[in-house]
Formats: structure tokens, C-alpha cells, sequence
């Protein structure tokens, strides 16, 4: 086990400590983390998860519908993702086919691939010295104290 001065107090302490301000803290620390990195590569992170969306879509092409709804998950974006989809456009990252199917172009194609090194690297970075059995058990004692303050695990997609 590491050192307690790794930690913000002591075991003792720490037990005590409510999950609720710890869960706020790790998503506020690891959203600017990752936002930070992927605007280094000049793409924001709904931008990633829109250009991932349609590249991972059925044929590589989704209307914006499709887009919105399958990520209506991802920190409540929802229809918030319009203008990034018509930025992504601009940029001629997607192009939109006569049915209004959405398509990555090879710069899309392009910078979807340094998002995804990118994304790679950010994992790696944030789970350093943390093995996959810490990890897991991790998550599942979040998603039990979600389930037993009443909160719904179905995947939404």
C-alpha cells in the first residue's frame, strides 16, 4: 500500500470522508485534464465523442440525430451537441452525404486518430499505479452506492 502522504488524510479520516465531494473532485480534476489534451490537438472533447460516434456508427455515417441521441449520456450534452457538429462541418472535418448522413473526411479521419492516441495517453497517464483489479472494484462500489441511493445503471444507448 502506498504511503498515507499520498492521500489527503489517513485512513482513519479518509473513511469518513464523503463520496460525494471525492466523486466531484475526480470528475472536475479529470475533465480539464482530458479537455486540456484534446485541445492541445485543436478538437474539444463533445467534438471527440462526435467525430467517434459517427466513425464507430453503422457504415461509418450517422445523421445528427443519431449523433445526439447516442450520446445523450455523455455528461448531459444532448442536443447541446449541435453546434459542435456544425463547427466539425465548418471545419470540414464532416461532410453530410444527400441523406444527411454524416461522414468523417481524411482530415476528420485524421485528427480522430490523434484524439484517439490522445485518449490512449490520458488513460494511461490517470491509471498509473492503479491495476485493473482496483479499477473494477473502483467502479463497482461507485455503481452499488448509486444503486442504493436510488440511481438507474441502464445503459442508456
Amino acid at each position: 500500500m502506498a504511503e498515507s502522504t499520498e492521500f489527503s488524510h489517513g485512513d482513519e479520516e479518509l473513511v469518513n470522508q464523503p463520496v460525494g465531494y471525492w466523486t466531484w473532485a475526480a470528475n472536475k480534476t479529470l475533465s480539464a485534464y482530458v479537455r486540456g489534451r484534446l485541445a492541445a490537438i485543436t478538437v474539444t472533447q463533445p467534438q471527440w465523442w462526435v467525430l467517434h460516434q459517427v466513425l464507430h456508427s453503422e457504415a461509418g455515417a450517422a445523421t445528427r440525430d443519431e449523433v445526439i441521441s447516442a450520446q445523450q449520456a455523455n455528461l448531459d450534452v444532448g442536443a447541446g451537441l449541435l453546434p459542435d457538429i456544425d463547427l466539425l462541418v465548418e471545419r470540414k472535418l464532416l461532410v453530410s452525404d444527400d441523406s444527411g448522413r454524416l461522414h468523417l473526411t481524411d482530415e476528420g479521419r485524421a485528427l480522430h486518430q490523434r484524439a484517439a492516441e490522445t485518449q490512449r495517453a490520458n488513460r494511461e497517464r490517470v491509471h498509473a499505479g492503479i491495476s485493473d483489479e482496483d479499477y473494477l472494484i473502483t467502479l463497482k462500489v461507485l455503481q452499488r452506492m448509486i444503486r442504493n441511493a436510488g440511481g438507474d445503471l441502464t445503459p442508456s444507448r
